[in-house]
């Protein structure tokens, strides 16, 4: 689907984004903060040498770099600096290219009204450039957004235009990818065998191409079309096929998918060990990616804060240096005064001795009137300064909280491998009794209770008064409830909280249902929109 390759990584988008700028690394070799720096560096040394193209597009990087660190207000705004720059300059496909995503940026923002005007202009700027394949991605992006509304008519003539203009421009990856968007939407709507054609069209292309992540996804896709139709042995083929693709690759999330994929198949063929072991890798695998995106993520959080506490820094040595020269011209404009004065005292005395006491005054005046002002707008930064300090301690202790719980999940991981390596040694004892403590440690494994209260503390200071909200509408609400809730305002996929709560996705989908009648929301009511709009 179209928003698969937006969850395979954060580094993933941050090194596409900078190879506008001469880089071709691989996304394991990016660093945000560094790349971020960079950005600021080349936007500065832009403006320096009069680059007004280089400077557009070092705004365009910001906007991406803030858009995937969750600062959509800031993300915005270089957005929108790039935009007028581009437009100013006659720039068409950067132009077209920026209202794509800002398109994309109002519909994570929930506004998909504002997403498909952005959407819209693109078209036009693209169809003046006859840019057939700019046309087709706009298209693809449209047709996304009728497909999350669910108005999968809508979605697939979006889709069947993106696919034309990819023809009529002969963008093999584009067409692939159009395909396997209809697959998706067949698949959504569990008409499998038209899901497996399209799939199937979209693999055949795909092989003349060098997309081997597209490749990846349709082989997992196809797996996942023969598990649900009851062929789990024939799903091995396409997933094995994604796994050895993916350990090619080194890409975390595919290894993790794919192996969850096979383990899967096997649960379903009744080979349990193999099932254990190719879910434990993807939990492995799992594991890795968090950490290291987690420890990524703080990196460009605390460049973010250092970055926004220089401006600060500058913007008040910038008042202090206005001020001195204000009080320079004030003095300048006192002596001028002065020397007027002392020229007419020969013949003013008494209006002489009058007017330096009105003026004395009206300087004292405008001295401590400056005076406070400075003090207020220094007491205003050092404000600010505080409150950025206290949300970074919030979201550091959120980082800590979570690695806290991989490492208990690992090491439990790590136990349960120890024991069923036992009970594979030993063939002559019965192993019931072993299996159940397994089973007993496996559901220890997944029943932190300290980790959900600090999850808890961590969330409300957050999201003020989000339960005490949420208990309004409804005072059935138990435990498990509250935290299926805290992690779907928190926007994490069906996968990743079923993983987290430690249930399959059935038992996640009966839960919702339930929460849903707890909350009494009428029927296609979205229960995610509802929660977000608390």
């Amino acid at each position: 689907m179209i928003s698969a390759l937006w969850r395979s990584g954060f580094l993933l988008i941050l090194c596409s984004c900078f190879s506008g700028f001469g880089q071709n690394n691989r996304p394991n070799q990016v660093r945000p903060d560094s790349t971020f720096s960079r950005a600021k560096e080349e936007y500065a040394t832009a403006l320096q040498s009069e680059k007004p193209l280089v400077a557009a597009q070092a705004l365009q990087l910001l906007g991406k770099l803030y858009f995937h660190a969750g600062q959509y207000p800031q993300s915005l705004s270089y957005y929108a600096q790039a935009g007028q720059k581009l437009e100013q300059l006659g720039e068409k496909k950067l132009l077209a290219e920026n209202h794509n995503a800002l398109g994309e940026l109002y519909y994570y923002s929930k506004q998909p009204q504002q997403a498909r005007w952005q959407y819209e202009q693109a078209l036009v700027l693209y169809r003046k450039l006859s840019d057939a394949s700019g046309v087709a991605t706009t298209y693809g992006n449209i047709g996304h957004l009728y497909e999350k509304k669910q108005l999968y008519d809508s979605a697939f003539y979006y889709q069947k235009r993106a696919l034309k203009q990819y023809v009529s421009a002969r963008n093999r990856e584009g067409i692939a990818k159009i395909y396997e968007n209809m697959g998706s939407i067949f698949e959504d709507l569990e008409r499998y065998d038209s899901a497996q054609v399209y799939f199937q069209r979209a693999l055949a292309v795909n092989l003349h191409t060098k997309d081997s992540l597209l490749r990846i996804e349709i082989y997992n896709n196809l797996g996942d079309i023969l598990r649900k139709t009851g062929r789990a042995r024939e799903s091995l083929t396409y997933s094995r096929q994604a796994y050895e693709l993916a350990l090619q690759t080194q890409e975390r999330h595919y290894l993790s998918g794919s192996t969850n994929d096979i383990g899967k198949a096997y649960n379903l063929m009744g080979e349990n060990d193999s099932a254990y072991h190719y879910v434990a890798l993807s939990r492995a695998y799992e594991a890795e990616i968090y950490s290291q995106e987690s420890s990524q993520q703080l990196a460009l959080t605390q460049t973010l804060f250092d970055t926004e506490k220089k401006n600060n820094e500058i913007e008040r040595l910038t008042n202090e240096r206005q001020f001195n020269q204000l009080m320079t011209t004030a003095t300048v404009i006192v002596l001028l005064l002065l020397i007027g004065l002392v020229t007419l005292a020969y013949n003013r005395q008494k209006m002489k001795a009058r007017n330096e006491q009105a003026l004395s005054r009206q300087n004292q005046l405008v001295y401590e009137t400056q005076h406070e002002l400075m003090q207020s707008e220094l007491r205003n930064q050092q404000l600010q300064e505080e409150q950025l300090k206290h949300e970074l301690d919030i979201r550091s202790k959120e980082l800590s909280t979570h690695i806290l719980h991989i490492i208990q999940k690992n090491q439990a991981l790590e136990d349960l491998k120890s024991s069923l390596d036992k009970l594979i040694k030993d063939d002559k004892r019965d192993h019931k009794k072993q299996i159940k403590k397994i089973v007993q440690q496996i559901n220890d494994s997944f029943s932190h209770d300290q980790y959900w209260l600090e999850f808890s503390s961590t969330f409300e200071q957050v999201h003020q008064s989000f339960f005490e909200k949420l208990r309004t509408h409804s005072d059935q609400l138990s435990i498990s409830d509250l935290r299926l809730v805290a992690l779907l305002k928190m926007n994490l996929t069906s996968a990743d909280i079923s993983t987290l709560l430690g249930i399959s996705q059935d038992s996640l989908r009966v839960t919702r249902y339930r929460l849903r009648k707890k909350l009494n929301l009428a029927a296609g009511e979205s229960l995610t929109a509802f929660i977000q709009g608390i």
